[in-house]
């Protein structure tokens, strides 16, 4: 990362620079601890010594860390996030911003995805895993190997709007020999109410053969140690949501959105569709009756193979069994997606290949009543 020192009125002195350092590029506030360094020199500005906006000294980051001798880096220090005291879990504030909310001004489905994502990326950082790829050990990348997302499951109590502050918790425990679990809980940082809560499934693939495989031993022995040593639920309910199998989605789907084409910002590290991305894939073959007066409760995703920029992919989506009633008999009885979503709204979902119909996602959905605002 590279700063220029901002320009100054002649008011300015050497402290209130210090105090005010900004950085160009994010336009947010830097730590009133930084010092400000011109190569390996601290500069002492002074209204009378600036220099123009046009020639600024460069700032660059030490690479063992902050100018002070701290091993901490630049992202460490401006990020609100922190192991928590037994160090088994990690902890960030968010601040909703603009371009993350749709048109009722509250968070989408796929900012919530996206933040979890972030913290569980940030929490392997903070323990020393490497920013070459997500949470990979120094011996996964000797071996060229990744973890890759096999379920996820997110329930949303409530959405948080434009500018709110969430805290998301997030830790890891171990998932059977192939894989791993990671837990979110989701709070309103103002109150500290409980707004949503997550878990998923991650196993290991080859980053070359793209095919999974067992978790070696020395990989284990290198994160095991920052697993919670007692079992440890976001979902500790018996029978809960996150339990239920997906019934596969049979043809003739009642809804459907073809031909959808992976964007290249759709790709990743990991050189496949981003797992974010299928939400917004399983979304678009949703009736827009529901979408106009329901908001997303829950979704669960089971990912079944991955995607690459050159794949086309169907969308198709029917409601599921309600009690022994399908939910489309009771849309053809009353005639309307709407309607018949008073009596149940859940709805299964199938994201295909269009070439070859190879299935690569199932999902079901929930949904509730939009809030009065």
């Amino acid at each position: 990362m590279m700063l220029k020192v901002p320009s100054c009125s002649p008011a300015c002195n050497a402290a209130s620079i210090r105090e005010k350092a900004l950085d160009n590029q994010c336009g947010r506030l830097l730590p009133s601890s930084l010092p400000i360094r011109k190569r390996n020199a601290v500069v002492c500005a002074s209204s009378s010594s600036l220099p123009s906006s046009d020639n600024a000294p460069v700032l660059t980051a030490e690479p063992n860390g902050w100018a002070g001798g701290s091993s901490r880096s630049w992202a460490d220090r401006l990020r609100m996030g922190s192991l928590t005291a037994d160090g088994l879990s990690y902890k960030e504030k968010f601040i909703v911003r603009c371009y993350e909310v749709g048109m009722n001004k509250t968070a989408t489905v796929e900012t919530i995805a996206n933040l979890l994502q972030e913290v569980g990326g940030n929490h392997a950082q903070s323990v020393g895993f490497s920013t070459d790829g997500f949470a990979t050990t120094p011996t996964m990348r000797k071996l060229h190997l990744i973890w890759v997302t096999a379920r996820m499951h997110i329930e949303v109590y409530q959405y948080p709007a434009w500018g709110d502050a969430v805290e998301i918790e997030t830790w890891c425990q171990s998932e059977g020999r192939i894989g791993t679990r990671r837990d979110w809980i989701l709070k309103d940082y103002a109150t500290g109410v409980v707004i949503g809560r997550a878990t998923s499934k991650w196993v290991m693939m080859n980053q070359d053969t793209r095919r999974l495989q067992k978790v070696p031993d020395d990989v284990r022995e290198e994160y095991i140690v920052h697993f919670t040593k007692e079992p440890r639920l976001a979902f500790p309910e018996e029978n809960n949501g996150s339990l239920k199998k997906i019934s596969k989605l049979e043809d003739p789907a009642q809804y459907s959105r073809l031909g959808l084409v992976p964007r290249r910002v759709d790709l990743d590290m990991n050189q496949h569709v981003n797992n974010v991305t299928y939400i917004g894939w399983v979304l678009e073959s949703m009736p827009q009756e529901i979408m106009d007066t329901h908001e997303l409760q829950t979704i669960t995703l089971d990912y079944r193979q991955e995607c690459q920029h050159n794949d086309v992919v169907d969308s198709l989506t029917s409601p599921e069994l309600v009690g022994d009633t399908p939910l489309s008999e009771l849309h053809r009885r009353t005639g309307s997606a709407a309607e018949a979503a008073k009596n149940g709204t859940q709805f299964l979902h199938l994201l295909r290949l269009s070439l070859n119909g190879l299935e690569i996602n199932r999902g079901r959905t929930e949904w509730r009543k939009k809030p009065a605002r």
